[in-house]
């Protein structure tokens, strides 16, 4: 259906750019006192990065 193709494209916009938002938070704490907080911001970048490809395989033939 097209409007469920915009809707999974909106969603793919916005998860995508959450994904750069949170790896830019994650390189800012790399290497410092808050390192934890970047493993574990690297790790959701991860797992939204799964996510984008998984959205991309639904996506329009």
């Amino acid at each position: 259906m097209p409007s469920d193709e915009a809707e999974l494209s909106s969603i793919t916009t916005a998860l995508d750019e959450l994904r750069r938002r949170i790896t830019t938070l994650a390189e800012r704490n790399a290497g410092t006192e808050d390192e934890t907080v970047a493993q574990g911001l690297f790790d959701v970048e991860r797992t939204l990065g799964e996510a984008l490809r998984r959205l991309a395989r639904l996506g329009p033939s």
